[in-house]
């Protein structure tokens, strides 16, 4: 709640005509940003080495890390004392080898002793390379965070293990007679993810010299805060003075000028050697280590960010694997990114973005996540807002528009399964495009989101795919994808792939394409669309027509858009960053719904992505060959992808085709595509839907989640609205009203 001297006072600025945007003094009012950090925030630099002033660098790792001998060469870098606790400390104090310390006192004694050592240190503007077992005692770990920041040499077990033997190690501390050495090592790990301020991913084969020099970078990296900040696609050319926050830009959503956030310094980029790391990973571990290389540290800590990354990436999962992928046929394979919650890819982005979003949360607001779906992101939404802490769920409000005759009957029961609490769908009689226009109307409406700022407290910000923290997460799955090709021998790292992606929004093919700028070697991006071809034209032709342009209702209804927010991130990279042009182009096509591309940059946007679309026949008939073929279902998005990719794809380059969600959301289409005997694929009770389905499609496996909110959610009651933007906007304040405490 805002007291009442802040309302009087955004009043009195609104009256003054002070504030051109409303949503923005809000979100300035209110954020509060706290830091922990163990350095100062520098401006000052030598080259690229890091100032350390008077605290402490703090390596850690497992035994065989490295850590004293990278410890010298940092040390040696920056020209400050090195310490090494075995032999400048422990040694010292107890006058004896370590080794001989262990064998005296054994493994639990010698962990308290070592503490009680370590916590007598006083030293600043050091490296300082601890032992393996430091982090495995509380008190001394507190105490020597307090010193400086703590550096973990991630480094493979594997290669611990090899390291360890050539040294002719075969016990370290707290390793019992008959326990395993990897047992050890691996329960060791969740010590050091516990301590880390920053991660070294260290790489098979690695010298000394470039792990140094990847502590320094991540040195100089956590220091300098304001080295990862966001600009508008909309920017005038090279301003950065309205640069933003990773937390701000989650929050936002949309820029004030109407643009969408991006990197102001592009993506980082991983070495060879650490994507062969990842490929060992697990899916969360992957996606950890992608997200900690793009979300500053001083915005979410590495620990908070594991703990959000391994909740959203569960038990919660019907794949184990969470993105598989499988052989389809001949070269093309298959990602499956249906197995979340809600049967969708969106669930890859959504059980991750609103815990981001509930942990950037200012104190003094409410937010209302306003959402536009053509079908499965807004159940995604309800499934992901719905699963933070109550604490959160409190504060943040959800409100979901979708075109009440636009999406399937099963996605419409996923819609309207939330009633309750703050969190609620609504059907429009209109479009996709009129809801996603009708969000971005409110949004660029000061008045608007001045009145709700000042009479509720309450700031609207968006979770569909023009939200950076909704789109990051997806350029994991593209990564895992290479990876898994990789793993399994299918490639060898460094061979190019191709992607095809149904594509509506665009925002899954803007994540292939930033996977793409980390490094992994995607050739072409392949955007298919349905009958609805806005955006295959434009990448054929370049000119961009709504002229005359009716959505037409398909087989496809995610993919139902004629209008994509994100060809506006794609235009931006595309044109160098020139955010004069992308915002001429798109606000000529809010005027003149029309633009047309220059030839030069026509030719830089075929050089990233090739485009075509099917007709609804070939989308039925793809399902069909499939299934006859290899008793593969597919849903009728992947099924676009598919036909699609059999006239573009290279034969010699293998294609990941994205199945976007489970066949079972449309399971009507999938029967009537699979001609099948003795089947009522006009039932109207989806359940039993469902049923005749699975008794004749049974690769993949029925998404059980998906069934059970069937079956509790049998009737769909739902409030509809007419196509009106006033009446909107009513729903937008009776949702605040039901929600959050009006200010009286």
């Amino acid at each position: 709640m805002l007291p009442v001297a802040y309302r009087q006072r955004v009043k009195m600025f609104i009256a003054m005509g002070v504030l051109n945007n409303t949503r923005q003094l809000a979100l300035k009012a209110v954020r509060w940003r706290t830091s922990t950090s163990p350095f100062p925030i520098s401006r000052s630099w030598l080259s690229t080495v890091p100032q350390i002033e008077d605290r402490n660098i703090l390596l850690m790792g497992l035994p065989g890390a490295g850590k004293t001998s990278v410890g010298r060469v940092v040390a040696h870098r920056l020209g400050v004392p090195v310490i090494d606790v075995d032999d400048h400390i422990l040694e010292v104090t107890w006058k004896m080898p370590v080794a001989d310390k262990l064998a005296e006192v054994g493994g639990e004694r010698f962990l308290e002793e070592e503490g009680r050592a370590l916590c007598k240190l006083s030293t600043s503007g050091s490296v300082i390379s601890l032992t393996g077992s430091n982090p495995l005692h509380s008190g001394a770990m507190q105490h020597l965070k307090r010193t400086g920041l703590v550096v973990y040499l991630d480094v493979a077990t594997d290669d611990i293990i090899q390291r360890l033997s050539r040294m002719k190690v075969n016990r370290i501390v707290g390793q019992e007679a008959g326990v395993p050495i990897r047992q050890i090592l691996h329960y060791r790990k969740q010590f050091y993810e516990k301590w880390l301020d920053t991660r070294v991913l260290c790489g098979t084969g690695d010298t000394v010299e470039e792990i140094a020099e990847k502590v320094l970078q991540a040195v100089e990296r956590y220091q300098n805060s304001k080295s990862e900040t966001f600009v508008s696609t909309r920017r005038e050319n090279g301003s950065s003075s309205d640069s933003k926050y990773f937390s701000d830009v989650v929050l936002e959503g949309l820029a004030p000028d109407g643009g969408l956030y991006v990197p102001q310094k592009g993506f980082p980029k991983l070495d060879v050697r650490e994507w062969l790391r990842l490929a060992e990973m697990s899916y969360p571990e992957r996606a950890l280590a992608m997200l900690e290389k793009c979300i500053h540290p001083m915005d979410i800590p590495g620990t908070d960010l594991r703990r959000m990354v391994f909740r959203a990436y569960g038990v919660n999962f019907a794949s184990e694997a969470i993105a598989p992928v499988k052989h389809l046929v001949h070269n093309q394979f298959v990602q499956e990114l249906f197995h979340g919650p809600t049967a969708s890819f969106k669930d890859l982005a959504l059980q991750l973005m609103p815990q981001l979003f509930a942990y950037c949360l200012p104190q003094m607001c409410n937010y209302l996540i306003l959402v536009a779906t053509s079908g499965d992101t807004g159940s995604a939404v309800l499934s992901g807002f719905g699963n933070l802490h109550d604490l959160d769920r409190q504060r943040v409000g959800v409100l979901v528009f979708f075109p009440e005759e636009g999406v399937s009957e099963i996605q419409k029961r996923q819609l309207t399964a939330y009633k309750e609490g703050t969190a609620r769908s609504v059907g429009v009689l209109s479009d996709f495009d009129f809801c996603q226009r009708a969000i971005k109307t409110m949004f660029g409406d000061s008045g608007l989101t001045g009145h709700l700022a000042v009479e509720y407290g309450t700031v609207l910000s968006t979770a569909n795919s023009i939200n950076w923290g909704r789109l990051l997460p997806q350029v994991v799955y593209h990564a895992s994808a290479y990876l898994d090709l990789f793993k399994d021998g299918v490639i060898k790292f460094g061979e190019p792939i191709d992607v095809c992606i149904p594509t509506g929004n665009f925002g899954n093919a803007m994540a292939a394409l930033y996977a793409k700028q980390m490094g992994i070697p995607i050739r072409k991006i392949i955007c298919a669309s349905n009958q609805n071809r806005i955006v295959s034209d434009f990448i054929t032709t370049g000119v961009c027509d709504l002229r005359n342009q009716p959505l037409i209702a398909s087989l496809s209804p995610a993919i139902d858009i004629l209008k994509s927010s994100n060809l506006e991130r794609f235009l931006y990279h595309t044109s160098g960053g020139d955010g004069c042009l992308v915002r001429d182009l798109f606000t000529r096509l809010e005027k003149d719904q029309y633009f047309k591309v220059s030839e030069s940059l026509l030719q830089k946007i075929q050089e990233e992505v090739v485009a075509g679309w099917c007709s609804e026949e070939e989308c039925l008939a793809a399902i069909l060959n499939v299934h006859t073929k290899t008793g593969y279902a597919m849903d009728t998005h992947t099924a676009v992808a598919k036909a699609v990719a059999d006239r573009l794809q290279d034969p010699w380059c293998p294609v990941v085709i994205c199945s976007t969600a489970h066949h079972g959301k449309f399971a009507p289409t999938v029967l009537k595509a699979l001609r099948c005997p003795n089947t009522h694929y006009n039932a109207s009770d989806p359940v039993d839907q469902l049923r005749e389905l699975a008794s004749v499609a049974s690769t993949p496996r029925m998404h059980q989640n998906m069934l059970q909110c069937l079956k509790e959610n049998s009737r769909g009651e739902h409030t509809v609205c007419q196509a009106d933007f006033s009446v909107l906007v009513e729903e937008v304040e009776s949702m605040i009203q039901d929600s959050f405490l009006k200010v009286l």
